[in-house]
């Protein structure tokens, strides 16, 4: 069973985040360079939220509020559901699916490591099930029936 540790050992090690009183320009601008959906909000080395896409389009474009003028503090999602490196995938995959979340934030003792996304946990779910594929046609052909 893979555990969010194996998740993020796949992924770049750059930890996406702005500060809760930067602008959602910010917010945004670092979406689009790093290609991602969401970016931790970090306050003195502190995780306090986590701003989406979704966040800046409901909670800023559709008001019509200015995404240079609105900090991201006033429309992240603060105090973020997080999870520990090593909690088992399945379990992460379970609850971004039953809460609709698409980002978990990941603590080691309190400090912030990394984040993961339905899309890491799934590639990393269809690779351990290839392996297992893979071993049980390994031990088809070698040790089965007739073999």
């Amino acid at each position: 069973m893979s555990t969010v540790k194996s998740a993020l050992a796949q992924k770049r090690d750059v930890l996406i985040h702005v500060r809760s009183g930067d602008k959602v320009v910010e917010a945004l601008r670092q979406m689009h360079e790093n290609r991602v959906r969401s970016v931790l909000v970090i306050d003195d080395d502190v995780l306090v939220g986590i701003v989406t896409q979704g966040d800046c389009a409901i909670k800023v474009l559709l008001p019509g509020l200015d995404a240079k003028q609105t900090p991201v503090g006033q429309v992240m999602t603060a105090n973020p559901v997080t999870i520990k490196p090593d909690d088992p995938l399945e379990g992460c995959m379970a609850m971004m699916a039953k809460r609709g979340f698409r980002h978990l934030p990941v603590l080691n003792a309190g400090k912030v490591v990394g984040v993961i996304s339905i899309g890491d946990v799934v590639k990393n779910i269809i690779r351990d099930l290839e392996h297992n594929v893979d071993d049980l046609m390994g031990f088809i052909m070698r040790d089965g029936p007739g073999g």
